[in-house]
């Protein structure tokens, strides 16, 4: 039976949504590395789980954050795909291409940094290309 493209997780994988990144999205410590929590970072977005993505800000990068912003970004955004171009242990190189307010194509391109502590990964910060 095919999978219900629908009810596939937003972030790639060939997997619901329920048992790849909401697993994350539920309990942090799921992410077992940088690529899979970009990943459950990038459907958070899909899905509008703010308060995941401020939570996955690493702690010293936290407070720069604006959660208003985040908010408006993703819901003013339709995310169409998420590409991962390389990954290592820390950094993880993506295209998120999504339909921008007006309905323009736009590819957000970056190399982001991760960080784990104490079990948990988080995002530190990244560099648009």
């Amino acid at each position: 039976m095919i999978e219900d493209p629908i009810s596939m997780c937003p972030c790639g994988h060939l997997l619901p949504y329920s048992d790849c990144c909401q697993k994350v999205h539920l309990d942090q410590k799921q992410a077992t590395s940088a690529e899979q929590l970009m990943r459950a970072r990038y459907a958070a977005f899909v899905v509008g789980n703010i308060n995941f993505l401020y939570a996955s800000f690493h702690p010293a990068t936290r407070r720069f954050q604006n959660k208003k912003h985040i908010e408006a970004w993703a819901k003013e955004s339709k995310w169409m795909q998420l590409h991962i171009l390389r990954s290592t242990v820390n950094v993880v190189e993506f295209e998120a291409h999504y339909l921008d307010s007006q309905l323009n194509l736009q590819i957000h391109h970056e190399r982001s940094n991760f960080k784990e502590i104490q079990g948990i990964w988080y995002y530190v910060d990244g560099k648009l290309l």
